[in-house]
Parts: C-alpha cells; structure tokens; sequence
C-alpha cells in the first residue's frame, strides 16, 4: 500500500515551529492518563511520544508504514526515557488487523487530506475504537498554502487538497457512527475535531 497522499514526515525544525507543545494540544483535544491511544501515520514520534507521557500506564500504539521512521520513533523514544510506546507497522487502511487490542483514542494528525477512501479509514478507526472512545482529527485548515508558512516559507499540502473542518466532519459523520464531541481552533494553522463512538 502507498502513504496517504501529501503525507511525509515533516522536518522536526519547523514541526517544532508550528507545535512547540504538542502534548498541550493532545490534552487541548481530550487525551487523559489511561486512554491506550494508536497514532496513525506517526512519523517519527512528534506527537505519539508527548502522547505516551500523557496516557501513561496505558500503551501508546505509534503505526506507520515506513520503517524507518518507526526505527527513529523508537530511537527518540529510549533517547528520552519514553517506554510505553509500541511501533505497529502495517497500513492504516487495515488498522483494526494490526492492533493487539482496542484502543481509547486513534489520532488522525495533518493527513485526513490525503485519505484517499475517507469511509474505508473511519470504519477501520470504529473497528479499532472501544465503545465510548475517540476518534481525533488534527489537520490542516483550508487556507491557500502561501498564507500557512514557517520560516517565510509556505508550509503543509497543496491548496486543492485542503479540507475545512465542516468537511472533515461531515465525511466523518456520514462514514460511520461517530459523533462530534468537540472541536477546536489550533493556531496558527490547524483545527482539531474529537469524534465519539
């Protein structure tokens, strides 16, 4: 399977730029101690590690479909004493096969854009979820690309991909059995939608 399009791990300068509090916008969003949580498309870590320092005792599922960026994930995470952190290796379009067990809270952060089977992934998550759990989309705002940039220059996907927070609600909603329980601006760039089953 590909990567979901305009996805790629972003160079960790400028992330830190856009998030220098990642774990603030996790709680901002409603992550607490003891929701086991599955990151989808982590990358290398930026927001599953913060995650697991919050969700401790419970585990932190970090998937991917590259390797090598799990390979750093778990690098970074015994750099900083990080040890509840799980990589999964396998392709969110079959989430539900790859994880050992359900989860409270499946993160969706800057890729629902590039889904390209937007009802196939939210039954996926649902499959994934436990009953009461959520399902967290952080993403891009529709904005022209030259008007979100880091460092003078423009930042995040192409223009034409962008979804608003109204339309990554409604593909979430028609989808499946979720409903929103709470959304929220993320400046300077993005929004955050919590679904629950």
């Amino acid at each position: 399977m590909n990567p979901f399009e305009n996805t790629g791990q972003p160079d960790w300068d400028w992330w830190g730029r856009l998030w220098p509090a990642p774990g603030e916008t996790l709680r901002k969003l409603g992550l607490e101690s003891g929701d086991a949580l599955a990151e989808v498309g982590c990358g290398n870590g930026y927001f599953a590690l913060p995650a697991e320092r919050i969700a401790d005792p419970a585990p932190v599922y970090a998937c991917d479909l590259d390797e090598s960026l799990l390979a750093e994930c778990s690098t970074l995470a015994d750099r900083q004493g990080v040890d509840n952190v799980a990589p999964v290796h396998g392709d969110a379009r079959r989430l539900s096969d790859h994880l050992p067990e359900r989860v409270d809270v499946v993160l969706l952060a800057n890729a629902f854009h590039g889904v390209d089977d937007r009802d196939a992934l939210v039954r996926e998550v649902e499959a994934s979820l436990r009953p009461g759990g959520r399902f967290v989309v952080v993403n891009w705002e529709d904005r022209p690309r030259e008007e979100t940039t880091v460092g003078g220059e423009p930042r995040g996907p192409p223009t034409d991909l962008r979804v608003s927070a109204e339309e990554t609600e409604a593909a979430v909603r028609a989808a499946g059995d979720l409903s929103l329980e709470r959304r929220g601006d993320l400046p300077p760039y993005h929004y955050g939608l919590a679904f629950e089953r």
